[in-house]
């Protein structure tokens, strides 16, 4: 039957409007996964914050723990985070006298194994340098200063360069300590010394964007972390004596802030935990009875000033989680021993201080929270409270020597947990 000129009119019209709503639908999808885009994996989670976005968590465990689902043995030494990028796992660790980046699959078959520099030789000197993995590439710094981009697939270097003697970088005891951060365009570091505090390189060849104005002091042991506030986007570095904002296009220093005279022990800070953002608000900590200090920065984050301070949660490298208006972290009574801490993040109240086994580190997950303390290797999952410390399940890695200083981390619903040279993957997903 033929259609009228009306009807065949509509229809088209219609098939026009439609056409129109799946182009408008097509074109914000692809918006959005531009705008949503992210670094695969990084240090501490999606926005190094202590933070997995993994839901579907088992809410306790049996009296020996979640399922392990893999032990992996004779790996490179290290106290780095395990790394899984696309099902694939990569860790790094120190063999000999050199580092080098394994990938294994979820079986633990090694895949490949790259050297990418000498390793830091002295005091405490296992590899403590997560990689960061973006768009097939790995970026890492070897213990001695080297930043390499090695292709993820197949372990090839891709390029390199030798930040610490470029750049007449200066480290203290206990050598180089950072998990790379990445812009749209670079690889950010921070070498500091005499002649910069931060240097922004190429991703792609390694080449120099950007170095900073030197700014004093020596490298810490803290990675770089990019925030925005009101439209403003900087990257906070903390040096041996200070925290400061940098802007990611140009290098230009917002802001310092002093951490060492009013706010160290004896006018001495060994900085080593990632700050905390919040609500135009900085929280940065350290152990060896430091100060636990929170900024305020001004409207336009161009400023920073100090809030409050107190040495409650001056935790020792563990770091830290905000979850709900409250940090959660272990705080330092001595290099042996050290409490849990609930404190109040506008006000700095000590809510809570209890002991359990020992100081260590945190994460968290799908609602709870995920400790590992440092002395014995004991894992426990913790409902996040404000009334106390509230141990809901605990279980203990077989006995080997600590210290247990790996972060653990949560990918596609496992617990990868690494002590030295071994690797345990555990199953938390609920059933």
């Amino acid at each position: 039957m033929a259609l009228s000129k009306s009807k065949l009119k509509k229809m088209m019209i219609m098939e026009n409007y439609i056409n129109r709503i799946a182009i408008t639908a097509l074109v914000m999808l692809v918006l959005t996964g531009l705008e949503l885009k992210a670094q695969d994996g990084q240090w501490r989670g999606p926005n190094r914050d202590g933070k997995y976005p993994d839901s579907g968590l088992e809410k306790s465990w049996p009296e020996d723990g979640p399922t392990l689902l893999l032990k992996k043995e004779g790996l490179a030494n290290g106290y780095s985070s395990p790394m899984v990028v696309d099902e694939m796992i990569y860790m790094s660790g120190k063999r000999d006298e050199l580092d080098v980046l394994t990938k294994l699959d979820m079986d633990g078959n090694i895949l490949w194994e790259t050297v990418y520099g000498r390793a830091w030789d002295r005091s405490f000197p296992e590899t403590r340098n997560t990689p960061t993995i973006e768009d097939g590439r790995i970026y890492i710094m070897g213990g001695l200063g080297t930043i390499v981009c090695m292709d993820a697939e197949s372990g090839e270097i891709i390029w390199q360069k030798d930040t610490h003697k470029e750049f007449e970088g200066e480290y203290h005891r206990w050598g180089m300590t950072e998990s790379l951060l990445l812009t749209e365009k670079a690889v950010i570091s921070s070498p500091t010394g005499e002649r910069t505090a931060v240097v922004a390189l190429d991703k792609m060849d390694g080449t120099l964007l950007w170095e900073s104005e030197p700014q004093g002091g020596v490298r810490s042991y803290v990675s770089p972390m990019l925030i925005e506030h009101n439209g403003t986007r900087m990257i906070l570095i903390t040096t041996s004596e200070d925290i400061l904002a940098v802007d990611p296009e140009s290098g230009e220093v917002f802001w310092k802030v002093d951490l060492t005279t009013e706010y160290g022990f004896d006018g001495r800070r060994n900085n080593t935990n990632t700050p905390i953002f919040h609500n135009g608000e900085i929280f940065t900590t350290s152990g060896y009875d430091a100060q636990g200090v929170m900024l305020k920065l001004s409207d336009d984050g161009k400023s920073a000033k100090v809030k409050w301070h107190n040495g409650a949660l001056d935790t020792h490298h563990g770091g830290i989680v905000l979850l709900d208006g409250y940090l959660y972290g272990a705080n330092w009574i001595n290099n042996g021993n050290g409490n849990w801490v609930c404190q109040e993040w506008d006000t700095g109240k000590v809510m809570w201080e209890e002991k359990w086994y020992n100081k260590g580190s945190i994460i968290y997950a799908d609602g709870l929270l995920y400790i590992f303390e440092e002395k014995q290797g004991h894992i426990g999952l913790v409902e996040p409270s404000t009334e106390g410390f509230k141990l809901i399940s605990e279980f203990k890695l077989e006995s080997r020597s600590g210290p247990y200083w790996a972060h653990m981390a949560i990918f596609n619903k496992k617990l990868f947990v690494r002590h030295a040279e071994v690797l345990y993957v555990y199953d938390v997903e609920k059933r």
